[in-house]
């Protein structure tokens, strides 16, 4: 029973970071690192992406019209840019895609750790605050997703690539990418969102491919469980988003990085002292 109390606090943790702009992964582990779960090692690293799939179909359900070519309520011109929409997710996931395939567990195995990850959260934290700085008085260029040209798409996927890295948090660093170009805070969330899809699936499959399919009846239960409040907390998360940037930049989320990096680093340092 505590256990899956655990998972529902994960679960929330998941739902509500995946899309903001502060890292998922970072918080999951300190999460993890606070609740210690009892469970091996080896599920709770595939459980930490897997999660991922709930926070996706939030993104389906959500923009669902959107993302559908076929859908009888869009005009045939709709529907062409609607599949070039989709071609362009596809081109901006081919760096990551070639990266993590080759590298998934050499990442891991390096980076996978607090301070690895306290690093990245700082960094990016910063990055934020200076694009937002930079970008002050200047109109975004790109202001609709059928604008991004294959030279803005592979930069922004260059970016997701770099958050294969835990602790970058892969919509911080596609959205960080998209406004260095002058992408506008909209249509570089709704894009990060999107290219969400191929992304996580993606990941996730290499986990359950490592892990094995090796599930008992109470991890299989567990995982879904994470999975169902995951999705549950996504919604509320992108909406706000969504909601908040369209009278708000982004350096919030880069002040709120660097002090939970900060946190992380005490956390992890404390550990090794009392160890």
């Amino acid at each position: 029973m505590l256990d899956v109390l655990k998972v529902i606090i994960l679960g929330i943790v998941e739902g509500i970071t995946e899309w903001l702009p502060v890292s998922s992964t970072g918080h999951l582990i300190l999460a993890g690192d606070l609740l210690s779960p009892g469970l091996s090692d080896e599920f709770m690293e595939m459980f930490n992406v897997v999660i991922q799939l709930g926070a996706i179909m939030a993104v389906v359900v959500i923009y669902f019209h959107k993302l559908d070519p076929f859908s009888p309520r869009k005009t045939n011109k709709q529907k062409m840019l609607t599949w070039q929409m989709w071609i362009k997710v596809l081109i901006a996931s081919v760096p990551a895609g070639i990266i993590g395939v080759l590298f998934n567990d050499i990442l891991d195995e390096l980076f996978y750790k607090p301070l690895p990850v306290a690093v990245m959260l700082i960094v990016y934290g910063v990055l934020f605050i200076i694009v937002e700085n930079k970008n002050a008085r200047k109109r975004p260029s790109v202001t609709k997703i059928s604008e991004l040209s294959v030279s803005m798409l592979l930069w922004i996927g260059f970016f997701q690539m770099l958050a294969l890295i835990p602790g970058t948090s892969r919509s911080g660093a596609t959205i960080v990418g998209a406004l260095l170009i002058g992408v506008s805070r909209e249509v570089a969330a709704e894009f990060t969102f999107f290219l969400a899809i191929p992304a996580m699936c993606g990941a996730s499959l290499l986990k359950l491919i490592k892990f094995g399919f090796h599930f008992t009846g109470t991890e299989f239960g567990l995982l879904m469980l994470g999975c169902v409040v995951s999705f549950g907390l996504s919604i509320v998360a992108i909406k706000f988003l969504m909601n908040y940037i369209k009278k708000n930049d982004f350096k919030i989320f880069g002040y709120y990085r660097i002090v939970l990096g900060g946190i992380i680093v005490i956390v992890t340092l404390v550990k090794m002292i009392f160890a």
